[in-house]
């Protein structure tokens, strides 16, 4: 019991990473059916840049929860910037193309990025500093650290607010009337660009704060860190129902589940033969039932009625 308990709060945790990587993918697909698969490169971005400004703060002789928090903020600021041009430069002139134009300029921004980043921070990993207290809180034989604590509370802050944001704000009522009809929504005063823009730039926002969460609990990072992540989430984007915001919530939190059950018991249900690091096996295979007797995701892939 014991086993399963921690098993839970890792999956908790894990699948909250996943879950604000999964918003950005859904909210983006939900306003221009476009997948952006360099998202998780920008976590990446978010990550090495938290890395840095912690780096330049270490003999400032702040608290560690205010290097992580200014580091945060720098993070939000650059991958912001970098997913705007990126909507600017590599999809805005793709809009109206085929389907497939949009696609392979994704990957191509993609290991853009990574070659890029590898240039400015070298490929070989960088341990990132322990900043928040390292002692585990003991809950009676399972444990849970401060850094988990704080994933956990920021992702649920984070999780309502996205959603006051979306259903009860003017910019979340812009959106959701550009993802029905931009054309329509054009001549009521909406301005289409900019709610892309916008929802972009919030996307990078949340990766950014994956990004950092993602540093922080598993002290490393390198330019090629994003690319799991950044699979994982857009699998539990498409698990819960692309385009959907509940369904990314429930999708990454159900695969971060998935994934940490699949860890601590895979060893047992295979008798030793496969380990912890085949756990992926889980997840996917997850996926692929989900898709078969579901295709439109747990929660139903949200299409909006286009006139």
């Amino acid at each position: 019991m014991e086993t399963f308990i921690q098993q839970i709060i890792n999956g908790l945790v894990l699948g909250s990473m996943y879950a604000l990587v999964a918003l950005g993918y859904t909210m983006v697909y939900g306003i221009i059916n476009l997948i952006n698969f360099a998202h998780g490169e920008v976590l990446m971005v978010g990550a090495l840049t938290s890395w840095t400004v912690v780096s330049l703060l270490a003999d400032s002789g702040l608290p560690g929860w205010a290097m992580l928090l200014i580091s945060l903020v720098c993070a939000i600021v650059v991958c912001s910037v970098l997913n705007f041009a990126i909507e600017k430069v590599a999809y805005r002139p793709l809009r109206n193309a085929p389907r497939l134009a949009p696609l392979i300029t994704a990957m191509g921004v993609s290991l853009l990025l990574q070659t890029l980043a590898m240039i400015i921070w070298k490929p070989n990993p960088k341990p990132y500093p322990i900043l928040l207290p390292s002692e585990p809180i003991n809950l009676g034989g399972p444990v849970i650290s401060v850094v988990q604590i704080m994933i956990l509370v920021t992702t649920g802050v984070i999780l309502v607010a996205l959603l006051w944001l979306v259903n009860k704000t003017k910019l979340g009522r812009a959106m959701r009337a550009t993802a029905e009809n931009p054309r329509v929504a054009a001549l009521m005063g909406v301005r289409p660009d900019m709610v892309i823009s916008a929802t972009f730039i919030i996307g990078a926002a949340l990766a950014a704060v994956a990004g950092v969460m993602w540093a922080a609990n598993y002290g490393t990072v390198q330019h090629a860190m994003g690319f799991l992540p950044g699979l994982k989430a857009f699998t539990a984007a498409v698990l819960g129902g692309i385009g959907n915001l509940a369904g990314a919530m429930v999708g990454g939190v159900l695969l971060g589940l998935i994934e940490a059950l699949g860890a601590g018991y895979l060893g047992d249900l295979t008798g030793g033969l496969l380990g912890s690091h085949y756990a992926d096996i889980f997840a996917f295979v997850a996926l692929i039932l989900v898709l078969t007797l579901r295709p439109s995701g747990l929660l139903g892939e949200r299409v909006a009625d286009r006139a």
